[in-house]
């Protein structure tokens, strides 16, 4: 198997990028430039991306302020830097200026089981105990028993208990049907802080794995005070026979080298895109794969079975702070379900994959598929930060 830097880069452009009203939207954007040894907060002004790191030296710090977006907009800033370039260099060469991942010192958290469609899957992967070839077997049984009994219910209303009570009786209760219908969402930490990958970066899925796929899905950028000030997309890599064998798995199955990739850009929430454009978003994919396979799907944010702000209000409050703010994952309708390597077994990756998570509004995330254990080691911790931060004389 060709090594993955022989492997063909998919080719970005601002055009392929860039949400398509571009013009009007505030996008953050982060930059690794090694002139100064580390990341640039900054702000993408059409074929511009300027650097904001004298203002907010961390995205963290910009979401804090109050007039962030205005920051974003309008705010002098240092060097520029050609999108076009970033993009180029973002995909190969790392030792010139390019794009990371949107975030930084933000906690990486994710809501899991938010769409019914994927609640099935999870379902089928327990069932299954994440044996791919048992798949079309259990996915038959399983949607013809629990499928109809799911339509229309509200996670935790008196009708989803009523559901559960059906459920049990006839043996079909599963932990994902708790959080996907019950009082309480999955809630779940992610990756570590400053661990996810950017746009053009190879992304990352573990060797053991033989059943996995990618999750299409909107991300939320909260402050420390549960305001969400902007919105993304991202792809939580999932290993499903990792985390179909057990669900206290789950770490293993989702945090792994360069398995979390969240991009192109944060766009801030102001009047032309506000929480109900969240709400409404389509989030389509595409996998290219070096075979000429290609399979295409879409989720659609309407479909969720919570709302945004009640995964934010699950995850932030009384109970649970985060100083530095965080980044959640809304959850995912996409679970694919064709055949690829063998009949019956659904679909899984192949090594070189090309996947492209785009909405007409936030722009392309396009990241290509290698071996956690071939991924680009991740270094730059919280403390490299803060040291390259002091020496810059940022702090």
């Amino acid at each position: 198997m060709e090594s993955a830097a022989e492997r063909p880069r998919p080719i970005l452009t601002a055009g392929s990028v860039l949400p398509e009203d571009a013009d009007r939207a505030a996008l953050v954007a982060r930059v690794h430039d090694p002139e100064c040894g580390g990341p640039c907060v900054a702000a993408v002004r059409g074929e511009q991306v300027v650097d904001l790191t004298a203002i907010a030296p961390t995205v963290s710090d910009l979401m804090e302020r109050d007039d962030a977006t205005a920051v974003v907009r309008e705010a002098d800033g240092g060097r520029t830097w050609r999108l076009d370039e970033l993009l180029q260099a973002s995909t190969g060469c790392r030792d010139v200026p390019h794009l990371l991942a949107p975030i930084d010192l933000q906690v990486i958290k994710a809501a899991g089981v938010t769409f019914a469609g994927s609640l099935l899957e999870r379902v089928i992967e327990e069932r299954t105990g994440g044996d791919p070839a048992q798949a079309a077997r259990v996915r038959a049984s399983v949607s013809q028993t629990v499928g109809g009994t799911l339509d229309g219910i509200r996670p935790g209303s008196p009708e989803a208990g009523k559901a559960k009570e059906l459920l049990v009786s006839e043996g079909l209760w599963s932990q994902y049907l708790e959080v996907g219908i019950g009082p309480d969402p999955e809630v779940f930490t992610k990756a570590p802080v400053l661990s996810a990958v950017g746009t053009g970066a190879d992304i990352g899925v573990l060797g053991a794995s033989v059943w996995n796929n990618p999750e299409p899905e909107v991300v939320l950028v909260v402050d420390s005070r549960g305001r969400v000030r902007g919105a993304t997309v991202g792809n939580d890599v999932n290993l499903r026979d990792i985390e179909g064998r057990s669900a206290l798995l789950l770490s293993r199955a989702k945090d792994n080298n360069a398995s979390c990739a969240i991009g192109p850009f944060v766009r801030m929430l102001d009047e032309g895109f506000g929480l109900d454009t969240v709400r409404g978003l389509d989030i389509d994919l595409r996998i290219d794969g070096t075979d000429g396979y290609v399979l295409h799907g879409r989720s659609s944010m309407s479909e969720i079975s919570r709302d945004v702000l009640d995964l934010v209000a699950a995850t932030h409050g009384a109970h649970h702070q985060y100083p530095d703010g965080f980044v959640l994952f809304t959850g995912t309708l996409f679970a694919p379900t064709e055949d690829r390597r063998a009949p019956g077994a659904g679909f899984t990756h192949e090594y070189g994959d090309v996947v492209r998570i785009s909405s007409p509004r936030i722009g392309s995330l396009v990241n290509t598929v290698v071996r956690s254990e071939e991924a680009a080691p991740w270094t730059l911790g919280i403390r490299a930060l803060m040291r390259n931060l002091a020496r810059r004389g940022l702090l």
